[in-house]
């Protein structure tokens, strides 16, 4: 599992450190901000970074951090590795606190919100070209305001960069037309889950009684504007029998939608909780699933396998299934030693459980 935060040393008293780490001198927007801390040293598994007379040191190895932008709060004795420079799986979480009480929620809600929305401004502008940098929470929406001014702050000096917020889509207003008109959302996309087109049902899992016809007005709200939308669904015992219905709903009432991701569950938070309740084995009933992608990709409608490994797909739609799982949280299994398809697959989450989870596989390794 990859490290998020790294041991640190070196923290500026009553001030957070923000910067770009380097081992070599760049030219650049970062640098010309003077954010760049340079590699001095490497010892005893210490990355030793200076900047003027103030020197940070980190536990790690200097080429694994090489263009990485950290966040070192006061007094802090690790680091948060706010953008990794090689990875393509770099979220900001803006907030914990959430309007919803999704049943597998992998990120339970909290009361408690801090700002950093002027750290993660910095981090974006120091992060590298053309990266694509997600925003999640929680529910980022709640502080619209804030996001809608990062994400056009940001636009302004990096328009290179891409941004993939995740949101639940209850809080989009009429009057946010003209703002996601505008060129600076261009580079956004919306991923929006939906999670059955029986409204009660969809009212059910995300914990919200109206949470469905609020999405139907989102809907039509950004269907007025250029909006890039993604639909997201996790599949479970609850919604497993509806998934056909939803791909003919989406593909007839939402067909702008740039794609449609359907997933599966994510072991941790109230998922966990409620595993052994809602986890549907796609392993051994794929049906459901299948009907779906064939009448959504069969109109033209760009539906995918998120978090599915690909031994637990049939061949015919292993070809839709994507690397999702971000590479700090992903891990493989003893059996996947020697598979000709591990080049191509996402692995299991790092929480995965062989006891608990899929059937086909745990059947498959006793045999």
């Amino acid at each position: 599992m990859i490290a998020l935060r790294l041991a640190a040393k070196g923290h500026l008293e009553g001030a957070t450190l923000v910067a770009r780490l380097v081992t070599q001198k760049r030219d650049d927007r970062a640098s010309f901000l003077e954010r760049d801390y340079q590699l001095t040293s490497q010892v005893e598994g210490w990355a030793h970074f200076s900047r003027d007379e103030h020197t940070i040191a980190l536990k790690g190895k200097a080429e694994d951090l090489d263009g990485d932008v950290i966040m070192l709060p006061p007094n802090a004795s690790s680091a948060h590795r706010l953008i990794r420079a090689n990875s393509r799986h770099n979220s900001l979480l803006i907030t914990e606190q959430c309007d919803q009480l999704c049943v597998m929620c992998s990120q339970p809600p909290k009361a408690k919100h801090s700002d950093m929305f002027a750290t993660f401004m910095l981090a974006c502008i120091l992060a590298p070209q053309n990266a694509v940098i997600g925003i999640t929470g929680g529910e980022p929406m709640l502080f619209k305001g804030q996001l809608f001014a990062l994400l056009m702050q940001v636009h302004a000096e990096r328009p290179d960069l891409t941004f993939h917020v995740l949101t639940n889509g209850q809080h989009f207003e009429p009057k946010d037309i003209e703002l996601l008109r505008s060129p600076a959302f261009n580079n956004v996309l919306w991923a929006i889950p939906v999670y059955s087109p029986e409204p009660k049902n969809h009212d059910r899992i995300v914990g919200k009684v109206g949470a469905f016809e609020q999405l139907l007005t989102t809907f039509e709200l950004l269907s007025h504007t250029s909006a890039q939308i993604e639909i997201r669904t996790v599949v479970m015992r609850s919604n497993q029998a509806y998934l056909a219905a939803l791909a003919d709903f989406l593909t007839t009432y939402i067909p702008f939608a740039s794609q449609w991701s359907i997933m599966q569950m994510e072991r941790i938070g109230y998922a966990r909780m409620n595993w052994g309740k809602e986890f549907f084995d796609t392993s051994t009933d794929f049906a459901p699933v299948a009907r779906a992608l064939c009448i959504a990709n069969g109109r033209g409608f760009d539906a995918r396998l998120f978090n599915f490994p690909l031994c637990t797909v049939p061949s015919a739609y292993q070809k839709y299934a994507v690397a999702s799982i971000s590479d700090w949280k992903c891990k493989f299994e003893n059996f996947c030693e020697g598979c000709g398809l591990r080049n191509q697959c996402g692995g299991f989450f790092e929480w995965y459980d062989v006891e608990t989870g899929f059937e086909a596989i745990r059947n498959h390794e006793k045999a």
